[in-house]
């Protein structure tokens, strides 16, 4: 038996209507995200402490990561070298890193915390790391959540989790002049760093980031979620994970 063939017109309208009904969703989800404005004040202090720790780790994130103090080359006057010089400027800087901390400063949380996840052994690095990463994002500063997400358990499937990540976009004029920023990993972007190297991102980059990990929290809503990340950088994550459900 011969069985007719399905016209494809209502698959067509399906796949409007729901690109329609996308649409439709996103202007008022975006609403909802970034309308819980947050109340944070950045002691100048703090702040003058972080800006004087900023040369120093930047000076130490420019040595090749095999002249790090923990990879120094035996026989290498070069290597042996930059990994003195490295052994000096990381102390120092996280030493006034420690200082603007202990005022609160949700910048400097954030590169202490990234310190302890590129230096310590990992079984140290939560107990380390997660206070700092929790607290800086909790003033709705953008970078924490990624390695949130990877190191802090059980936080980071929690409702508040989801709620600090909502308030990040109403906190983006804030931060606006603490970018560009350092991380391990940026799922959306599409190279990888070697070692102990790190990835750079935009304000705009990490914005990304929140909406994509948003979509990894919320299945009813992941779709536009994803697409917002798209739609911001062109999150090479969030579009493989859109590509893959269609």
């Amino acid at each position: 038996m011969t069985i007719p063939a399905v016209p494809s017109f209502p698959a067509r309208r399906q796949g409007r209507s729901h690109r329609a009904s996308l649409a439709v969703a996103m202007p008022l989800l975006l609403a909802a995200v970034g309308a819980q404005a947050l109340e944070v004040n950045i002691d100048p202090h703090a702040d003058l402490l972080y800006r004087q720790a900023l040369p120093l780790l930047e000076q130490a994130d420019s040595q090749d990561d095999s002249a790090s103090p923990l990879r120094t080359a035996v026989g290498d006057p070069e290597l042996s070298r930059q990994g003195q010089a490295m052994a000096h400027t990381l102390p120092t800087a996280v030493a006034l890193l420690k200082k603007s901390v202990a005022l609160g400063h949700p910048v400097a949380q954030y590169r202490l915390a990234l310190y302890y996840t590129t230096y310590l052994p990992a079984n140290q690095i939560a107990e380390a790391a997660c206070p700092l990463l929790e607290a800086s994002l909790k003033q709705g500063f953008a970078p924490p959540a990624l390695a949130i997400a990877h190191w802090c358990a059980p936080y980071n499937a929690s409702p508040a989790y989801r709620e600090a990540l909502e308030a990040v976009p109403s906190m983006a004029t804030l931060y606006a002049a603490y970018y560009p920023q350092p991380a391990t990993r940026l799922a959306c972007n599409r190279s990888r760093p070697q070692g102990l190297q790190l990835q750079w991102g935009r304000q705009r980059d990490y914005q990304a980031e929140i909406y994509r990990l948003l979509g990894e929290l919320d299945p009813r809503q992941r779709q536009a979620f994803l697409q917002k990340a798209v739609e911001i950088n062109g999150c090479a994550a969030a579009q493989q994970r859109l590509t893959s459900t269609r």
